[in-house]
Protein backbone atom coordinates (compact mmCIF):
# COMPACT_ATOMS: atom_id res chain seq x y z
CA UNK A 1 0.00 0.00 0.00
CA UNK A 2 1.31 3.56 -0.48
CA UNK A 3 2.65 5.39 1.97
CA UNK A 4 1.17 8.88 3.56
CA UNK A 5 4.28 10.97 2.26
CA UNK A 6 4.10 9.09 -1.13
CA UNK A 7 0.67 9.57 -1.80
CA UNK A 8 0.38 13.05 -0.61
CA UNK A 9 3.20 14.05 -2.83
CA UNK A 10 0.87 12.76 -5.68
CA UNK A 11 -1.91 15.15 -4.34
CA UNK A 12 -2.39 18.98 -6.49
CA UNK A 13 -1.83 21.93 -4.05
CA UNK A 14 -3.07 24.35 -6.82
CA UNK A 15 -6.02 25.47 -8.34
CA UNK A 16 -7.53 24.18 -11.77
CA UNK A 17 -8.92 26.46 -13.93
CA UNK A 18 -9.38 26.09 -17.57
CA UNK A 19 -7.62 22.85 -17.80
CA UNK A 20 -4.19 23.88 -15.86
CA UNK A 21 -3.22 23.73 -12.85
CA UNK A 22 -2.29 27.24 -11.52
CA UNK A 23 -0.99 29.21 -7.82
CA UNK A 24 -3.71 31.67 -6.55
CA UNK A 25 -3.24 35.24 -8.04
CA UNK A 26 -2.89 36.36 -4.45
CA UNK A 27 -0.01 33.88 -3.35
CA UNK A 28 -1.67 32.99 -0.51
CA UNK A 29 -1.77 29.68 1.01
CA UNK A 30 -3.93 27.17 3.09
CA UNK A 31 -2.47 24.38 5.29
CA UNK A 32 -4.72 21.31 5.79
CA UNK A 33 -4.14 19.53 8.85
CA UNK A 34 -4.67 15.78 9.60
CA UNK A 35 -7.49 15.87 12.98
CA UNK A 36 -6.49 13.31 14.90
CA UNK A 37 -2.14 14.87 15.00
CA UNK A 38 -3.14 18.72 14.57
CA UNK A 39 0.19 18.40 12.02
CA UNK A 40 0.02 20.26 8.56
CA UNK A 41 -0.01 17.42 6.22
CA UNK A 42 -0.50 20.31 3.02
CA UNK A 43 0.10 23.50 1.74
CA UNK A 44 -2.49 24.89 -1.14
CA UNK A 45 -3.15 28.03 -3.00
CA UNK A 46 -5.85 30.24 -1.45
CA UNK A 47 -8.22 31.61 -4.20
CA UNK A 48 -8.87 35.20 -4.52
CA UNK A 49 -12.33 36.75 -5.87
CA UNK A 50 -10.42 37.12 -9.51
CA UNK A 51 -9.26 33.90 -9.38
CA UNK A 52 -13.04 32.77 -9.09
CA UNK A 53 -14.75 34.23 -11.50
CA UNK A 54 -11.43 33.37 -13.75
CA UNK A 55 -12.92 29.52 -13.08
CA UNK A 56 -16.24 30.90 -14.37
CA UNK A 57 -14.61 32.48 -17.41
CA UNK A 58 -13.51 28.94 -18.05
CA UNK A 59 -16.55 26.86 -17.52
CA UNK A 60 -18.63 29.64 -19.68
CA UNK A 61 -16.15 29.49 -22.31
CA UNK A 62 -16.21 25.24 -22.10
CA UNK A 63 -19.93 24.99 -22.02
CA UNK A 64 -21.52 24.93 -25.67
CA UNK A 65 -18.46 22.43 -26.80
CA UNK A 66 -19.79 20.29 -23.92
CA UNK A 67 -23.10 20.26 -24.24
CA UNK A 68 -22.61 19.45 -27.91
CA UNK A 69 -21.20 16.63 -27.15
CA UNK A 70 -22.58 13.21 -27.68
CA UNK A 71 -24.28 11.92 -24.69
CA UNK A 72 -22.73 8.41 -25.16
CA UNK A 73 -19.20 10.18 -25.24
CA UNK A 74 -20.00 12.11 -21.81
CA UNK A 75 -21.14 8.99 -20.07
CA UNK A 76 -17.83 6.66 -21.28
CA UNK A 77 -16.03 9.51 -19.49
CA UNK A 78 -17.82 9.15 -16.42
CA UNK A 79 -17.31 5.33 -16.77
CA UNK A 80 -13.75 5.92 -17.62
CA UNK A 81 -13.23 8.19 -14.43
CA UNK A 82 -15.39 5.38 -11.98
CA UNK A 83 -12.86 2.45 -13.80
CA UNK A 84 -9.83 4.40 -12.76
CA UNK A 85 -11.63 5.75 -9.02
CA UNK A 86 -11.33 1.46 -8.50
CA UNK A 87 -8.02 1.59 -9.22
CA UNK A 88 -6.89 3.50 -6.70
CA UNK A 89 -9.77 3.48 -4.37
CA UNK A 90 -6.89 2.02 -1.70
CA UNK A 91 -5.64 5.76 -2.04
CA UNK A 92 -8.99 8.19 -1.98
CA UNK A 93 -9.13 6.14 1.19
CA UNK A 94 -6.14 6.88 2.78
CA UNK A 95 -6.09 10.34 1.90
CA UNK A 96 -9.75 11.03 3.27
CA UNK A 97 -8.58 9.22 6.32
CA UNK A 98 -5.57 11.79 6.82
CA UNK A 99 -7.28 14.83 6.24
CA UNK A 100 -10.90 14.29 7.66
CA UNK A 101 -10.22 11.59 10.26
CA UNK A 102 -12.67 8.82 9.50
CA UNK A 103 -11.48 5.21 10.39
CA UNK A 104 -9.94 3.58 6.99
CA UNK A 105 -12.91 0.93 6.59
CA UNK A 106 -15.46 3.53 6.28
CA UNK A 107 -12.97 6.02 4.70
CA UNK A 108 -12.74 2.51 1.55
CA UNK A 109 -16.95 2.54 1.94
CA UNK A 110 -17.17 5.85 0.36
CA UNK A 111 -14.71 5.16 -1.88
CA UNK A 112 -17.20 3.12 -3.21
CA UNK A 113 -20.21 4.93 -2.34
CA UNK A 114 -19.03 7.88 -4.13
CA UNK A 115 -18.02 5.70 -7.07
CA UNK A 116 -21.28 4.29 -8.09
CA UNK A 117 -22.55 8.37 -8.63
CA UNK A 118 -20.09 7.81 -11.41
CA UNK A 119 -21.34 4.79 -12.73
CA UNK A 120 -24.72 5.50 -12.48
CA UNK A 121 -24.91 9.06 -14.31
CA UNK A 122 -22.59 7.30 -16.79
CA UNK A 123 -25.48 5.20 -17.39
CA UNK A 124 -27.83 8.07 -17.39
CA UNK A 125 -26.39 9.88 -19.64
CA UNK A 126 -27.51 8.37 -23.15
CA UNK A 127 -31.38 8.17 -21.65
CA UNK A 128 -32.09 11.95 -21.39
CA UNK A 129 -35.19 11.79 -23.46
CA UNK A 130 -38.24 14.47 -24.52
CA UNK A 131 -41.13 13.55 -26.07
CA UNK A 132 -43.47 14.16 -29.26
CA UNK A 133 -46.77 13.92 -29.93
CA UNK A 134 -50.38 15.85 -31.07
CA UNK A 135 -51.57 18.40 -29.46
CA UNK A 136 -55.06 17.68 -27.70
CA UNK A 137 -56.66 19.75 -29.98
CA UNK A 138 -55.09 18.03 -32.82
CA UNK A 139 -53.80 21.43 -34.51
CA UNK A 140 -50.32 20.83 -33.64
CA UNK A 141 -47.84 18.84 -32.50
CA UNK A 142 -45.66 18.96 -29.45
CA UNK A 143 -42.03 18.60 -29.47
CA UNK A 144 -40.63 18.58 -25.70
CA UNK A 145 -36.37 18.68 -25.11
CA UNK A 146 -34.11 18.61 -22.11
CA UNK A 147 -31.27 20.58 -22.62
CA UNK A 148 -28.52 21.21 -19.66
CA UNK A 149 -28.96 23.92 -18.05
CA UNK A 150 -25.53 25.70 -18.47
CA UNK A 151 -22.15 26.40 -16.28
CA UNK A 152 -22.91 25.26 -12.93
CA UNK A 153 -21.01 26.29 -9.11
CA UNK A 154 -21.21 23.97 -6.27
CA UNK A 155 -19.87 24.32 -2.84
CA UNK A 156 -19.24 20.88 -1.18
CA UNK A 157 -18.71 20.41 2.84
CA UNK A 158 -15.82 18.95 4.43
CA UNK A 159 -17.72 15.30 5.62
CA UNK A 160 -17.54 13.21 2.78
CA UNK A 161 -15.27 15.10 0.72
CA UNK A 162 -15.40 12.88 -1.88
CA UNK A 163 -18.99 11.87 -2.49
CA UNK A 164 -20.43 15.07 -2.14
CA UNK A 165 -18.11 16.14 -5.20
CA UNK A 166 -18.94 13.23 -7.16
CA UNK A 167 -22.94 13.10 -6.43
CA UNK A 168 -22.78 16.91 -7.99
CA UNK A 169 -20.31 16.34 -10.75
CA UNK A 170 -21.46 13.36 -12.17
CA UNK A 171 -24.91 14.45 -13.19
CA UNK A 172 -23.73 18.09 -14.02
CA UNK A 173 -21.64 15.90 -16.67
CA UNK A 174 -23.79 13.65 -17.47
CA UNK A 175 -26.58 16.36 -18.58
CA UNK A 176 -24.07 18.34 -20.41
CA UNK A 177 -23.09 21.22 -17.76
CA UNK A 178 -19.50 22.65 -16.65
CA UNK A 179 -18.84 23.26 -13.34
CA UNK A 180 -16.88 24.90 -11.01
CA UNK A 181 -16.57 23.41 -7.61
CA UNK A 182 -15.49 24.70 -4.11
CA UNK A 183 -14.56 22.59 -1.69
CA UNK A 184 -14.69 23.15 1.87
CA UNK A 185 -11.27 24.16 3.26
CA UNK A 186 -10.97 21.59 6.42
CA UNK A 187 -10.83 19.12 3.79
CA UNK A 188 -9.45 19.88 0.22
CA UNK A 189 -7.29 17.87 -0.74
CA UNK A 190 -10.02 14.53 -1.58
CA UNK A 191 -11.55 16.69 -4.34
CA UNK A 192 -8.48 18.31 -5.86
CA UNK A 193 -7.19 14.96 -6.35
CA UNK A 194 -10.72 14.05 -7.78
CA UNK A 195 -10.25 16.85 -10.60
CA UNK A 196 -6.97 15.07 -11.21
CA UNK A 197 -8.31 12.31 -12.30
CA UNK A 198 -10.75 13.75 -14.68
CA UNK A 199 -8.19 15.37 -16.19
CA UNK A 200 -6.63 11.78 -16.59
CA UNK A 201 -9.56 10.64 -18.08
CA UNK A 202 -9.69 13.22 -20.87
CA UNK A 203 -12.54 15.25 -19.32
CA UNK A 204 -11.92 18.48 -21.38
CA UNK A 205 -10.08 21.91 -20.40
CA UNK A 206 -12.62 24.23 -19.02
CA UNK A 207 -15.55 21.78 -18.14
CA UNK A 208 -14.58 20.86 -14.40
CA UNK A 209 -12.80 23.59 -12.71
CA UNK A 210 -11.50 23.64 -8.87
CA UNK A 211 -10.66 26.17 -6.23
CA UNK A 212 -9.80 26.45 -2.64
CA UNK A 213 -10.01 29.64 -0.47
CA UNK A 214 -10.19 30.67 2.98
CA UNK A 215 -12.00 33.07 2.26
CA UNK A 216 -15.16 31.26 0.78
CA UNK A 217 -18.42 34.27 0.91
CA UNK A 218 -15.66 37.13 -0.51
CA UNK A 219 -15.13 34.59 -3.30
CA UNK A 220 -18.43 32.69 -3.79
CA UNK A 221 -20.78 35.82 -3.96
CA UNK A 222 -19.14 37.06 -7.49
CA UNK A 223 -19.90 34.03 -8.60
CA UNK A 224 -23.58 33.48 -7.46
CA UNK A 225 -24.12 36.91 -8.78
CA UNK A 226 -22.58 36.89 -12.07
CA UNK A 227 -25.65 36.45 -14.78
CA UNK A 228 -23.43 34.06 -16.42
CA UNK A 229 -24.12 31.76 -13.77
CA UNK A 230 -27.10 28.97 -13.97
CA UNK A 231 -27.06 26.39 -11.32
CA UNK A 232 -25.56 26.50 -7.52
CA UNK A 233 -25.69 23.23 -5.51
CA UNK A 234 -24.80 23.32 -1.74
CA UNK A 235 -24.12 20.96 0.61
CA UNK A 236 -24.39 22.68 4.41
CA UNK A 237 -26.05 23.65 7.52
CA UNK A 238 -29.17 25.49 6.62
CA UNK A 239 -27.86 29.30 7.84
CA UNK A 240 -25.26 29.16 5.08
CA UNK A 241 -27.44 27.39 2.86
CA UNK A 242 -30.63 30.56 3.44
CA UNK A 243 -27.42 33.31 2.66
CA UNK A 244 -26.93 31.74 -0.28
CA UNK A 245 -30.23 31.53 -1.47
CA UNK A 246 -30.34 34.74 -0.97
CA UNK A 247 -27.64 35.76 -3.46
CA UNK A 248 -28.94 33.50 -5.92
CA UNK A 249 -32.01 35.24 -6.15
CA UNK A 250 -30.92 37.69 -7.81
CA UNK A 251 -30.01 35.46 -11.01
CA UNK A 252 -32.99 33.33 -10.15
CA UNK A 253 -30.66 30.20 -10.20
CA UNK A 254 -31.45 26.80 -10.18
CA UNK A 255 -30.66 25.86 -6.66
CA UNK A 256 -30.28 22.43 -4.57
CA UNK A 257 -29.47 22.88 -1.39
CA UNK A 258 -28.61 19.46 0.79
CA UNK A 259 -28.97 21.07 4.38
CA UNK A 260 -29.25 20.54 8.16
CA UNK A 261 -30.90 17.40 9.78
CA UNK A 262 -32.15 16.56 12.79
CA UNK A 263 -33.07 12.53 12.25
CA UNK A 264 -35.51 10.84 14.54
CA UNK A 265 -34.55 6.75 14.76
CA UNK A 266 -37.85 5.60 16.70
CA UNK A 267 -38.22 2.58 17.83
CA UNK A 268 -41.42 0.87 18.76
CA UNK A 269 -42.37 -1.82 21.83
CA UNK A 270 -42.52 -4.68 18.67
CA UNK A 271 -39.15 -4.27 16.97
CA UNK A 272 -36.64 -6.35 16.42
CA UNK A 273 -34.03 -5.49 19.21
CA UNK A 274 -31.14 -6.91 17.55
CA UNK A 275 -31.98 -5.42 13.92
CA UNK A 276 -32.62 -2.18 16.06
CA UNK A 277 -29.17 -1.86 18.02
CA UNK A 278 -27.78 -2.67 14.40
CA UNK A 279 -28.84 -0.44 12.76
CA UNK A 280 -28.34 1.94 15.72
CA UNK A 281 -24.97 1.89 15.34
CA UNK A 282 -24.93 2.73 11.91
CA UNK A 283 -27.23 5.49 11.94
CA UNK A 284 -25.52 7.18 14.39
CA UNK A 285 -21.38 6.28 14.50
CA UNK A 286 -21.46 6.10 10.83
CA UNK A 287 -18.41 8.84 10.04
CA UNK A 288 -18.05 9.29 13.88
CA UNK A 289 -21.89 10.93 13.50
CA UNK A 290 -20.58 13.93 11.09
CA UNK A 291 -23.02 12.98 8.59
CA UNK A 292 -26.55 14.66 7.84
CA UNK A 293 -28.40 11.78 7.76
CA UNK A 294 -26.96 10.92 11.22
CA UNK A 295 -29.80 9.63 13.57
CA UNK A 296 -29.64 12.43 16.25
CA UNK A 297 -32.88 11.93 18.36
CA UNK A 298 -33.20 8.15 19.60
CA UNK A 299 -37.23 7.59 20.53
CA UNK A 300 -37.87 4.58 22.26
CA UNK A 301 -40.92 3.05 23.60
CA UNK A 302 -41.01 2.68 27.52
CA UNK A 303 -41.55 -0.60 26.87
CA UNK A 304 -38.12 -1.53 25.64
CA UNK A 305 -36.33 1.67 26.17
CA UNK A 306 -34.50 0.15 29.43
CA UNK A 307 -32.79 -3.53 27.49
CA UNK A 308 -32.31 -1.20 24.09
CA UNK A 309 -30.37 1.32 26.22
CA UNK A 310 -28.09 -1.22 27.66
CA UNK A 311 -27.29 -3.40 24.66
CA UNK A 312 -25.91 0.06 22.46
CA UNK A 313 -24.39 0.98 26.05
CA UNK A 314 -22.47 -2.25 25.54
CA UNK A 315 -22.04 -1.97 22.00
CA UNK A 316 -20.87 1.91 22.41
CA UNK A 317 -18.49 1.30 25.25
CA UNK A 318 -16.46 -1.06 22.99
CA UNK A 319 -16.11 0.96 20.40
CA UNK A 320 -12.11 1.22 19.94
CA UNK A 321 -11.02 5.78 19.50
CA UNK A 322 -8.09 6.53 17.91
CA UNK A 323 -6.34 8.02 14.47
CA UNK A 324 -8.49 6.26 11.54
CA UNK A 325 -5.38 4.54 10.09
CA UNK A 326 -4.69 2.21 13.05
CA UNK A 327 -6.71 -1.42 13.07
CA UNK A 328 -9.97 -1.76 14.84
CA UNK A 329 -10.73 1.81 14.83
CA UNK A 330 -14.04 3.02 14.90
CA UNK A 331 -14.28 6.28 15.75
CA UNK A 332 -11.62 8.75 14.49
CA UNK A 333 -11.11 12.63 15.52
CA UNK A 334 -13.46 15.13 14.96
CA UNK A 335 -13.21 17.76 12.49
CA UNK A 336 -11.99 20.38 14.63
CA UNK A 337 -11.91 21.89 18.58
CA UNK A 338 -15.24 23.94 17.80
CA UNK A 339 -17.14 20.27 17.66
CA UNK A 340 -15.75 18.68 20.53
CA UNK A 341 -16.57 21.76 22.39
CA UNK A 342 -20.25 21.55 20.52
CA UNK A 343 -20.44 17.57 21.90
CA UNK A 344 -19.23 18.70 25.24
CA UNK A 345 -21.86 21.21 25.71
CA UNK A 346 -24.93 19.50 24.63
CA UNK A 347 -24.62 16.39 26.80
CA UNK A 348 -23.53 18.90 29.55
CA UNK A 349 -26.61 20.09 28.83
CA UNK A 350 -28.66 17.31 28.64
CA UNK A 351 -27.38 16.39 32.27
CA UNK A 352 -28.36 19.26 33.49
CA UNK A 353 -31.38 18.56 32.27
CA UNK A 354 -32.03 15.37 34.07
CA UNK A 355 -30.77 12.71 31.32
CA UNK A 356 -27.56 10.37 32.73
CA UNK A 357 -24.51 9.01 30.89
CA UNK A 358 -24.11 5.53 30.37
CA UNK A 359 -21.17 5.22 28.54
CA UNK A 360 -18.56 8.35 27.01
CA UNK A 361 -19.46 11.87 28.03
CA UNK A 362 -16.02 13.21 27.47
CA UNK A 363 -13.17 14.93 25.61
CA UNK A 364 -10.36 12.49 24.97
CA UNK A 365 -7.14 14.04 26.13
CA UNK A 366 -4.23 14.26 24.06
CA UNK A 367 -3.47 15.46 20.67
CA UNK A 368 -6.09 15.32 18.21
CA UNK A 369 -9.69 16.13 18.46
CA UNK A 370 -11.52 13.40 19.85
CA UNK A 371 -14.40 12.83 21.84
CA UNK A 372 -15.96 9.85 23.41
CA UNK A 373 -18.19 7.14 21.95
CA UNK A 374 -21.46 8.10 24.44
CA UNK A 375 -24.98 7.59 25.40
CA UNK A 376 -26.83 9.54 27.07
CA UNK A 377 -30.37 8.29 28.23
CA UNK A 378 -33.59 10.08 29.83
CA UNK A 379 -32.81 12.80 27.49
CA UNK A 380 -36.19 15.26 28.79
CA UNK A 381 -37.59 17.29 26.03
CA UNK A 382 -36.06 20.87 26.83
CA UNK A 383 -32.85 19.79 26.10
CA UNK A 384 -30.52 21.68 23.34
CA UNK A 385 -29.76 18.31 21.83
CA UNK A 386 -32.86 17.08 20.57
CA UNK A 387 -33.34 20.43 18.81
CA UNK A 388 -29.61 20.84 17.47
CA UNK A 389 -27.62 18.33 15.23
CA UNK A 390 -25.15 17.16 17.19
CA UNK A 391 -22.63 16.10 14.65
CA UNK A 392 -20.85 13.95 16.60
CA UNK A 393 -20.56 10.47 18.46
CA UNK A 394 -23.08 11.05 21.12
CA UNK A 395 -26.21 8.69 21.13
CA UNK A 396 -29.24 10.46 23.01
CA UNK A 397 -32.17 8.21 24.06
CA UNK A 398 -36.22 9.60 24.82
CA UNK A 399 -38.80 7.65 25.94
CA UNK A 400 -42.53 7.29 24.79
CA UNK A 401 -45.63 5.42 25.09
CA UNK A 402 -47.99 6.54 22.54
CA UNK A 403 -47.73 6.20 18.67
CA UNK A 404 -49.02 9.75 18.24
CA UNK A 405 -46.89 11.20 21.04
CA UNK A 406 -44.24 10.15 18.96
CA UNK A 407 -44.61 11.16 15.65
CA UNK A 408 -45.66 14.31 16.77
CA UNK A 409 -41.81 14.72 18.61
CA UNK A 410 -40.56 13.37 15.63
CA UNK A 411 -42.00 16.00 13.54
CA UNK A 412 -41.28 18.96 15.65
CA UNK A 413 -38.19 20.67 14.21
CA UNK A 414 -37.54 22.70 11.55
CA UNK A 415 -35.68 20.01 9.78
CA UNK A 416 -37.18 17.20 7.65
CA UNK A 417 -33.98 15.01 5.80
CA UNK A 418 -34.61 11.30 6.79
CA UNK A 419 -35.99 9.17 9.52
CA UNK A 420 -35.65 5.45 10.59
CA UNK A 421 -38.35 3.83 11.94
CA UNK A 422 -38.56 0.01 13.79
CA UNK A 423 -41.37 -1.82 13.77
CA UNK A 424 -43.05 -5.25 12.76
CA UNK A 425 -46.26 -3.77 11.94
CA UNK A 426 -46.33 -2.93 8.41
CA UNK A 427 -49.59 -1.40 9.07
CA UNK A 428 -47.93 0.62 11.28
CA UNK A 429 -44.80 0.84 8.93
CA UNK A 430 -46.86 2.63 6.31
CA UNK A 431 -48.75 5.32 8.39
CA UNK A 432 -45.27 6.32 9.35
CA UNK A 433 -44.14 6.65 5.71
CA UNK A 434 -47.59 8.84 5.44
CA UNK A 435 -47.10 10.78 8.37
CA UNK A 436 -43.08 10.95 9.24
CA UNK A 437 -42.35 14.61 7.67
CA UNK A 438 -38.98 14.01 5.99
CA UNK A 439 -37.59 13.89 2.40
CA UNK A 440 -36.04 9.59 3.09
CA UNK A 441 -37.08 7.20 5.57
CA UNK A 442 -35.13 3.97 6.36
CA UNK A 443 -38.07 1.24 7.85
CA UNK A 444 -36.37 -1.01 9.51
CA UNK A 445 -32.77 -0.82 8.22
CA UNK A 446 -29.76 2.24 9.27
CA UNK A 447 -28.56 3.61 5.69
CA UNK A 448 -30.57 4.78 3.13
CA UNK A 449 -28.32 6.57 0.80
CA UNK A 450 -27.61 5.02 -2.59
CA UNK A 451 -26.65 6.62 -5.65
CA UNK A 452 -30.01 4.92 -7.30
CA UNK A 453 -32.05 6.62 -4.98
CA UNK A 454 -33.19 10.03 -5.18
CA UNK A 455 -30.89 11.99 -1.82
CA UNK A 456 -32.89 15.06 -0.40
CA UNK A 457 -35.19 16.38 2.41
CA UNK A 458 -38.50 18.79 2.84
CA UNK A 459 -38.43 22.15 5.22
CA UNK A 460 -35.24 23.31 5.84
CA UNK A 461 -33.36 20.75 4.80
CA UNK A 462 -33.06 21.50 1.58
CA UNK A 463 -34.22 21.72 -1.70
CA UNK A 464 -34.27 19.28 -4.99
CA UNK A 465 -32.95 16.30 -5.23
CA UNK A 466 -29.06 13.84 -5.40
CA UNK A 467 -29.24 10.69 -7.04
CA UNK A 468 -31.17 8.74 -8.84
CA UNK A 469 -33.59 9.42 -11.65
CA UNK A 470 -34.42 12.62 -10.46
CA UNK A 471 -30.75 13.89 -9.86
CA UNK A 472 -30.15 14.34 -13.43
CA UNK A 473 -32.91 16.40 -14.04
CA UNK A 474 -32.08 18.98 -11.45
CA UNK A 475 -28.93 19.65 -14.37
CA UNK A 476 -31.62 20.09 -17.26
CA UNK A 477 -33.81 22.64 -18.53
CA UNK A 478 -37.64 21.28 -20.15
CA UNK A 479 -37.99 23.07 -23.70
CA UNK A 480 -41.34 22.93 -25.43
CA UNK A 481 -41.63 23.53 -28.83
CA UNK A 482 -45.10 23.46 -30.55
CA UNK A 483 -45.16 22.71 -34.23
CA UNK A 484 -48.60 22.83 -36.84
CA UNK A 485 -50.11 19.54 -38.12
CA UNK A 486 -48.41 18.74 -41.17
Amino acid sequence: MISEKELLAKVPTQLYIGGQWVDGSAGRTIDVTDPATGDTIATIADASPEDGIRALDAAVAAAAEWAATPARARGELLRSAWELLRERADEFALLMTLEMGKPLAEAKGEVTYGGEFLRWFAEEAPRIMGRYGPNPEGTGRMIVTQRPVGPCFFITPWNFPLAMATRKIAPALAAGCTVVIKPATLTPLTTLYFVKLLEEVGVPAGVVNVFTTSTSNAVSEPIIRDPRLRKLSFTGSTPVGRALLEQAAQGVLRTSMELGGNAPFIVFEDADLDAAVDAAMLAKFRNIGEACTAANRFLVHADVAEEFTRRVTERVAAMKVGRGTEEGVAIGPLIDDKAVAKASELVADAVAKGATVTTGGSKVDGPGTFYQPTVVSGVTAASDILREEIFGPVLAISTFTDEADAVRRANDTEYGLVSYVFTKDLARGQRMIDQLETGMMGLNVGVVSNAAAPFGGVKQSGLGREGGLEGIHEYLDTKYTLTPMS
